[in-house]
Order: structure tokens, then sequence, then C-alpha cells
């Protein structure tokens, strides 16, 4: 089965010999490799490059692992360029390779070769190699699969599609097992014995049942704000153990330098500015956070939530979590303060749109819950309201948007309804 992944492959054409380091990054088995030595070269072949001018290197394999020494990878490469004509280079896990930097830096002074690397860390490709080639790194960062690319490829009815992917999530090979348990197994394998083991081995921590416990409340309190003093607190009360606020933020970070998580700050939307206290995270994978939890927490609101967040992101938007705050008078005359959420604002350029996610919609009560936060928001950007299910877009009386899920997630020019 062929999964296509037209969004990035669209972004790489684009980006064809532009001078540029082309820094693909992303979790590991997100579908990096795919898109890169598979859809990528393919497009190079059919654009008339000759096999011979694509100089091929995986460095997380054992057959190049020699290539893994900067000097030899660099001579390796200069080697395969026999002539002046343009040459292709795609370039796997990179962060395998210590001085890498050195390596692509010399590269981009020849004027005949065009770079493409992945890599599955951040903090060591994002910040290191963009600031590294002062503005001749150009990120392009993948994700799993999005609802509308894996209902593409489930190729049932959307319903069906839409309960596996609530469960299971978009990685690639998830997509491709037809019995649940390889599913679960898959993904419980995955997220112990690959993603947790690099972020244990790439920091060098020494205590693993920290993190793992971390993991493990991020799991459970997906969509909920939280800071590392109230984890810290948690483990003191619930566990007697001793799980400082400093590690416990470290700790997060590399979660998600290794994009296993998402953090959204809080936004004042009246006072037009961020509120440093309690966060909210998601995970990059709601598959992944469930098996985390053995799949026993399916909260159909929150992973909704979760789901939306990727969505938006995926579609390169600026996601952050909006709070509106509201002075009045009780019953007795005195002022009080009353704190609405919104569940995001989303910003790109001049655009904003404010979004409430909500699995149900039907009473009256949960109506007012979801517009209130809108009604004390003094400004008149769009306001959306997305459902489970597969309504179709609306607009009330006050012009609050209503949209199903279904409706959201395959249009990928949704919030321009």
């Amino acid at each position: 089965m062929e999964i296509k992944r037209d969004t990035y492959l669209d972004q790489l054409k684009i980006r064809k010999d532009n001078g540029m380091v082309k820094i693909i990054t992303g979790i590991r088995r997100y579908g990096k490799s795919f898109l890169l030595f598979v859809l990528f070269k393919k497009y190079l072949s059919e654009s008339g490059i000759d096999n011979d001018h694509i100089i091929e290197i995986a460095l997380d394999g054992i057959e190049k692992d020699e290539l893994r020494d900067s000097k030899k990878c660099y001579q390796y490469i200069k080697d395969a360029m026999k002539d002046d004509q343009k040459y292709y280079l795609l370039l796997d896990e990179v962060q395998f390779m210590p001085r890498f930097e050195e390596v692509l830096n010399s590269l981009l002074h020849i004027g005949n070769i065009d770079i493409y690397v992945t890599g599955s860390n951040s903090k060591f490709l994002s910040s290191d190699i963009v600031t590294e080639f002062r503005g001749r790194g150009d990120e392009i960062r993948i994700y799993p699969l999005s609802f509308a690319e894996f209902y593409a490829a489930f190729g049932g009815d959307y319903d069906d599609a839409w309960e596996e992917y609530m469960i299971y999530g978009g990685l690639p090979h998830v997509v491709q097992f037809s019995m649940e348990r390889q599913k679960a197994e898959y993904l419980k394998n995955i997220f112990t014995n690959v993603y947790i083991k690099d972020v244990v081995e790439r920091n060098k921590l020494r205590n693993v049942d920290e993190i793992d416990t971390l993991v493990d409340i991020l799991a459970s309190s997906i969509g909920a704000p939280t800071n590392p003093t109230k984890i810290s607190n948690t483990y003191k009360s619930e566990r007697g153990i001793n799980y400082s606020n400093k590690t416990i933020s470290n700790h997060i970070d590399y979660l998600v330098e290794a994009f296993l998580i998402s953090k959204a700050d809080r936004y004042d939307i009246k006072g037009r500015k961020y509120v440093g206290a309690n966060l909210k995270y998601y995970f990059t994978d709601v598959g992944l956070r469930n098996a985390r939890l053995n799949f026993r927490q399916q909260e159909p609101t929150h992973i909704m939530e979760n789901i939306v967040y990727n969505e938006l992101l995926i579609r390169g938007y600026n996601v952050d979590v909006g709070i509106v705050e509201v002075y009045a008078k009780n019953d007795e005359g005195k002022t009080t303060r009353k704190q609405f959420e919104v569940d995001f604002v989303v910003n790109q350029g001049s655009q904003r749109y404010y979004i409430q996610v909500a699995y149900d919609m039907t009473s009256e009560e949960k109506q007012k819950q979801e517009f209130n936060s809108f009604r004390n928001i003094p400004d008149s950007f769009k306001k959306i309201v997305v459902v489970n299910g597969t309504k179709k877009p609306w607009r009330n009386e006050e012009g609050f948007v209503i949209m199903g899920m279904k409706y959201f997630l395959l249009n990928a020019d949704s919030l321009e309804f």
C-alpha cells in the first residue's frame, strides 16, 4: 500500500534547487524516509534526473554505518560526483553523524549539489542547523497521517475510519495492519523500545522510571492545563517521590524535542498577552497516547481536541489556548471575575480564528458553555465550533460557525467557510 503524502511532496518540489539545505524533521517511523527515498526520488526520476546523479545515504542502518564518520561521508559524496551536472543528495537520519553541520556547510560551497536531509530530533536539527546556516536551512516538519491522508488509505466508511483513527492514530505502519492486536502491540512496542529509549539515550537519563511516569501523567491529562509544580505535587502526594520542578520541566522539553508531544501556550485574548502558568500538552499521535495507557482512557472529547490541534499544526497555523476574563457584579453587588476558555486561538499571518471543540452540542447548557466564551471576545475574527459527526457547516444568528468534524478534517480550507 502506497500512502500519498502530497502536502509534503509539494513542499519539497517548490524548494528544489533553491540553494538551501532542505531539513525534513519529525519523529521516527512517520514516513520521512519514504517521502524522501521513494516519493521524492520518483519525482526526480520523472523530472529527468539520472539515477547516478541521486546520492542516497541512510545513516540509521548498518549497511553504510561507516559513513557516520563525517570525513568519510564527505569524501564518499565528493567521489560520487563525477561531472559538473546537478546532483541530489538524500541523507537520512543525519543526527547519527557527529559534526554533520561541517559536512553540510562544506557541501553548500559546491555549486552543483542540492541537499535534502532528515532527522528525528528538533533541538539537534531545527535550532542547530537553521542557526548554523544563517538562513540557508529550510525546515519541513512532517507529521503522522492527517485524517484526510488516513481516510484515503483506509478506503472504507467514514464512521469506521473515524473510530479507527481515534483509537490507533495515524502512524503509517499502523494503517497497513489488519488486526487490532497487531496495531496495539506495534504502538506499545514502538513507544517504549524506540521513542522513550531514544529520549533516554540522547539525554543520558539515569532514572527511566521518572520519565516513564511523566509520560503516563501527560497522556492521562491531554487538554487539561498543568505545570511542573502540579506534576511534582502529584508525585509527592500520591507516590512519595521527590521529582523536582526543574527536572520535570527538562523532561517535558526532551519529549517536545523528540516530537512526542507539543505544548500550547495560554493566551489572554483581552489582555493580549501570554500567561505563563498552566500550559496544555497534546500528543503528536493519539494512537501513541492511547497505547501508553493500554487503550483504557478513551475520552472522546479530549481525543477530538488533540486531533483538531494536530490538524491545525499540519495546516501551518500557530495554535495557542485562549482565556477570556470577564468582570461582573454578583447578586450582592460585589465585582467578581470569571474566566472563560477558548480551546484554540489560531493564527496565520493577519488571519485569526477562535475554535471550540465539542463532542455534543444538543443541550442548551452545552451550547451556552461553548458560545459564552465567544460572546465575551471583543473582536470580529471568525468564531468556530467543531462538533463530532458529519454536520455540514452553518452560521447561527450570532454569526458563529458550527461544523462537523468530517467537514473540518476533509476540507483543507474548512476554516474559510
